[in-house]
């Protein structure tokens, strides 16, 4: 529902091209939204049929063009803020969740390679709960370029990495910061991590393994959001 609402109050996206809704979900559009030509009322049976197999909808499914990423000097101009780097996280949930909590902690947006990454549409937009159109993204061919060109418009990167002994609360310091994060299996490539400043950790007392990446995320976020305070 949330994304579905995001995703019609965004002027960004252009027209919607179908739209399919049970009756209460139709008429609680159309007293938001208005009458939109492209809704169709039906059964909640229908709307799972329109939808992959195994899809979960509350009632609602839409279908409208993907938003544009921007180029990095457009997410990295003014140098401000915190601006979350994806490398190589391919879970749809995953990402989702991560654009969740770039928005409810005020990130300047959320950078994803062009191949390695899914597409921001289906469980990704429900996962992020409208947040896909609520903060900017962009997509980069090279991470490590679009680090350098980060660098070089006056942002300090931080790449998160369970092994090195530097704690995260400690190396945020409130200026422009990129969030770097890396598959939960691999971690963050060499060359990625070649190119940020500093590696950082999540220090976890209780003695466990790893943070799910989307936790990780979260936590760095919170700490950013901390300092910025």
């Amino acid at each position: 529902m949330h994304a579905v609402e995001a995703a019609l109050a965004n002027p960004n996206r252009g027209q919607p091209r179908r739209l399919l809704a049970t009756a209460d979900r139709a008429q609680a559009l159309t007293r938001q939204f208005g009458p939109q030509k492209v809704l169709d009322t039906v059964e909640a049976v229908e709307i799972a049929r329109a939808l992959p197999a195994g899809a979960v909808h509350q009632g609602l499914a839409l279908k409208i063009d993907a938003l544009e990423p921007l180029s990095i000097i457009e997410m990295g101009t003014p140098a401000e803020g915190v601006i979350i780097v994806l490398d190589q996280i391919t879970d749809p949930q995953n990402v989702g969740a991560i654009f969740r909590s770039a928005a409810a902690f005020g990130a300047r947006g959320v950078i994803l390679q062009d191949r390695h990454a899914p597409a921001l549409s289906g469980a990704l937009a429900k996962a992020a709960a409208g947040a896909i159109d609520r903060i900017p993204h962009g997509v980069a061919v090279n991470l490590s370029r679009a680090l350098e060109t980060l660098s070089d418009l006056g942002w300090r990167t931080l790449g998160l990495d369970s092994h090195t002994t530097v704690n995260l609360a400690d190396a945020i310091d409130g200026s422009p910061t990129v969030l770097v994060l890396g598959s939960e299996g691999e971690g963050l490539r060499r060359l990625v991590s070649e190119h940020c400043d500093v590696l950082v950790r999540i220090p976890m007392p209780g003695d466990f393994e790893s943070l799910n990446v989307s936790n990780a995320a979260a936590i760095a976020l919170y700490e950013a959001s901390r300092t910025r305070a």
